[in-house]
């Protein structure tokens, strides 16, 4: 069975309330694991071309190393600002 026919079978054994909450947990398991997605290729891709960039020029490592960090930082607030909606899902 798939994942959205069991949430299904579990929502019809479930009151209002309890089917509300179930189907919140689920919205923000996806919302969050999606977010998650995006930042962690980001990161990939920034990491692969700073090492590319500093294999052809080893003089300007230092510049590529300090672009990327940042680089890296900038995509990493995506995944916790996707964190931050997936607490608000979840407990508002």
């Amino acid at each position: 069975m798939s994942l959205a026919s069991n949430a299904l079978m579990l929502a019809q054994q479930l009151d209002a309330t309890d089917a509300k909450n179930a189907n919140a947990a689920i919205g923000a398991g996806f919302a969050y694991g999606l977010a998650a997605i995006g930042p962690g290729i980001g990161i990939g891709i920034i990491v692969g071309q700073a090492i590319q960039a500093m294999a052809r020029q080893p003089e300007s490592a230092g510049q590529a190393q300090t672009t990327m960090f940042l680089g890296i930082a900038f995509t990493e607030a995506l995944a916790l600002i996707g964190f931050v909606v997936f607490i608000l899902l979840k407990f508002v």
